[in-house]
């Protein structure tokens, strides 16, 4: 650590640094371990990986990075946090909004974690790959964290169907299926200046609302049993003019009368 405040004091002018600068340059360099670390597994694969790697890769002394980290397996918690517990908070915040209706949530939630594995898409393989080779705890925490995006998406589906702008699809199959379109972005999708993530996210987002949405005229004016009762009614005033039209059509003459 003494060597870290050295390096430190050279970079501002032989003053210490303070409480409030230190902080932004741990993070950054914690997340910078994090990404090498990640970029590392995925080459190797965890059993193949060392600190003394990452260390190196970081441009660290391995002293150096135990400030940071002490195991791999602190390298697997941050990694687990970055991209199933912070993927679920953010989509929580999105499902608990109240200014958006079912569908621009469900718009919302698909863009932001399309977006997240396109641009992480190192750590999100990693976990992937290395799923059945978590330690029991930290495969515990991925788990949670899986669920609850499962959880959100599945929400934000039955909160649709309720209000009936979506159909009354199975929510957890359909949910499944969104976050499987999700993530294999991270296989096949390579973001670059010429053709950024944004726009793929904003196609897979509206093909997910086309999964589950109802047919245009096909949306109750009111989410309550008396809407639901009128779109029947609609649809027995139309079976009723077929009937009426088939049995007069039947008591026509015929053509060569």
């Amino acid at each position: 650590m003494a060597a870290e405040d050295s390096k430190a004091q050279g970079r501002s002018g032989g003053r210490p640094d303070s409480r409030r600068g230190a902080a932004p340059r741990r993070k950054l360099l914690m997340s910078e371990i994090v990404d090498q670390a990640m970029r590392i597994f995925a080459e190797r694969g965890y059993d193949g990986t060392t600190l003394q790697d990452v260390a190196d890769a970081v441009g660290l002394s391995r002293p150096n990075l135990y400030n940071y980290v002490k195991s791999k397996e602190d390298l697997l918690v941050a990694m687990v946090e970055a991209t199933t517990e912070s993927a679920a908070n953010a989509l929580r915040e999105v499902r608990q909004r109240t200014d958006l209706d079912s569908a621009d949530k469900l718009r919302m939630l698909v863009r932001a974690l399309v977006l997240r594995r396109a641009e992480q898409p190192a750590q999100f393989r990693t976990l992937d790959r290395s799923d059945q080779a978590l330690p029991p705890e930290i495969a515990k925490k991925h788990l949670q964290g899986r669920r609850a995006v499962l959880r959100e998406i599945t929400g934000v589906i039955e909160e649709g169907i309720t209000a009936g702008r979506f159909r009354p699809v199975d929510a957890r199959v359909t949910a499944l299926s969104i976050i499987g379109m999700c993530n294999w972005v991270a296989w096949w999708f390579h973001p670059s200046p010429a053709h950024p993530a944004e726009p793929v996210a904003e196609q897979i987002a509206e093909n997910a609302v086309a999964m589950v949405a109802r047919e245009a005229g096909r949306t109750p004016d009111t989410p309550t049993p008396l809407g639901a009762v009128a779109l029947l009614r609609q649809d027995l005033d139309y079976l009723t003019r077929l009937l009426t039209a088939e049995g007069e059509g039947e008591d026509l003459p015929p053509d060569d009368a």
